[in-house]
């Protein structure tokens, strides 16, 4: 999802080095069509961009989507997005409370400071599509405000993922576990010749 804000556009460019794979970033929800993976990324302005998906019809074609067994991953602000609300007591983004995609069991509320942080571990306790991640090492870097109630690197609800680590697809084995996965939902049989390219 092109969000309006959006950013570290960064974090999905690994996914173009699969040959065999597209990366579309819409703005509408006619471009949606029938992806394999939808991905909501991290914004400057979680609340406006939210409102923003309301405004454009993204928000119930990402439910219906998600309803239908397609997966979500937010990252960062995406993440906040999916989970039941958002409470702004301090003003950061205007304020008040607003109500999540409620697609993941968590509730964000934005704080004075920016959490900034680099990360490193593995992954403890997926499963679903992406099980084959469980166990993967991952590093990268956090830099958001607001706090959601939750654990670990990636948080999950059936067919739906979030986490607030920007940089986690630049590990070749994630990226291809991703990628193989959704290549197995389609019953088609990866291409190991479709190597990962870290240039």
């Amino acid at each position: 999802i092109a969000l309006p804000r959006i950013s570290n556009f960064t974090d999905f460019s690994p996914f173009e080095r699969f040959s065999g794979v597209s990366l579309r970033y819409i703005r509408n929800a006619a471009e949606l069509g029938a992806p394999d993976l939808i991905i909501i990324p991290g914004t400057k302005s979680t609340i406006s961009d939210l409102k923003w998906m309301r405004q454009k019809g993204l928000e119930a074609e990402v439910l219906k989507a998600a309803s239908r067994g397609t997966p979500v991953f937010g990252i960062c602000g995406g993440l906040q997005m999916l989970g039941k609300s958002i409470s702004d007591p301090f003003g950061s983004e205007g304020g008040g409370v607003i109500a999540g995609m409620g697609l993941l069991d968590i509730d964000t509320v934005f704080g004075k400071e920016k959490t900034r942080t680099q990360v490193a571990g593995s992954f403890c306790g997926i499963n679903g599509i992406f099980a084959g991640l469980d166990g993967l090492k991952y590093r990268g870097y956090e830099i958001h405000m607001g706090q959601s109630n939750g654990q670990g690197a990636v948080l999950q609800n059936g067919n739906v993922y979030g986490s607030y680590i920007h940089g986690l697809f630049d590990e070749a084995a994630i990226a291809k576990t991703i990628v193989e996965a959704l290549y197995k939902k389609r019953n088609l049989v990866f291409d190991e010749s479709a190597v990962f390219d870290p240039h």
